[in-house]
């Protein structure tokens, strides 16, 4: 692979992503998560309700939900920074040819479901490994190659944090649930008027708060396929949304990308 092949390359990958993840253009893989929901034999998600009792929880206010939100410091070897009016698409914009498929897309954006109170958003970004100590000119096709393939190995995640009130939180947590698996097969979101297809929904493990449930999600544009890791995770009447990115990451080999754990887990602690 030509430097300057490696360099287009680079380009290509950045437009490939997620509206809201493009300007990150990068983030991290993590380990394993380590408990919970299941797959059928095909591999889609199996549970479409919330298992949690339905307790009335008085809504964060927005100071508490900031003072609960994730700050720089509290995941390590992660940058986070609160995300900026170029991060937002308006629950408006957001739109999917299945309407029963819309929790998930607003899940993807941290858009509020009826009963939110409040809302805050996050970026999650992993640090970069070391960077290589030549120039990409200087470089070998093959070392050109391996650097490209490290630079892109980040992944980026955008969490957001809604606090509803009564039982608001679990009827959100338990239509995403929902939603996940009568979409299991896919759909086409519509995110500020750009088309987005989704070909499938596979449910992962992850635990964490009162109850937590994670999947992922492939998005097909011009037969080029993209894996995301989409975690739901309530606490109370708070419930905390992780969609992840990596551009590493692929269905055809690629960097290993799953759950961002140490997200999931930092921001469930700071939840109590």
């Amino acid at each position: 692979m030509r430097a300057t092949v490696v360099r287009r390359t680079a380009l290509a990958a950045c437009a490939v992503s997620l509206t809201l993840l493009a300007t990150a253009c990068g983030g991290s893989s993590d380990a394993d998560t380590d408990a919970g929901g299941g797959k059928n034999d095909k591999g889609a998600a199996t549970s479409g309700s919330s298992s949690a009792p339905k307790t009335s929880a008085k809504a964060l206010s927005t100071a508490e939900l900031e003072t609960a939100s994730l700050k720089q410091g509290d995941v390590e070897g992660h940058k986070v920074a609160e995300a900026g009016p170029d991060d937002e698409v308006p629950a408006d914009g957001l739109k999917a040819d299945k309407a029963t498929c819309l929790p998930v897309v607003h899940a993807m954006y941290g858009a509020a479901e009826a009963g939110s109170k409040a809302t805050t958003k996050r970026k999650v970004i992993t640090d970069p490994k070391a960077g290589a100590k030549k120039s990409l000119k200087d470089m070998t096709d093959g070392e050109a190659e391996g650097a490209l393939k490290a630079a892109f190995d980040l992944t980026s995640t955008l969490v957001a944090l809604n606090a509803y009130e009564g039982t608001a939180g679990p009827d959100a947590f338990a239509g995403l649930k929902k939603a996940a698996v009568d979409c299991a097969g896919g759909f086409t979101a519509t995110v500020a008027g750009t088309k987005q297809k989704i070909v499938s929904i596979t449910e992962e493990k992850v635990t964490g708060g009162d109850e937590a449930a994670a999947w992922t999600l492939i998005q097909e544009d011009e037969g080029a396929k993209a894996p995301f890791k989409l975690v739901a995770l309530r606490k109370e009447g708070t419930v905390a949304t992780f969609l992840s990115f990596n551009l590493a990451a692929g269905q055809d080999g690629g960097a290993k990308f799953t759950v961002p754990t140490e997200v999931v887990a930092a921001q469930a602690k700071k939840l109590g």
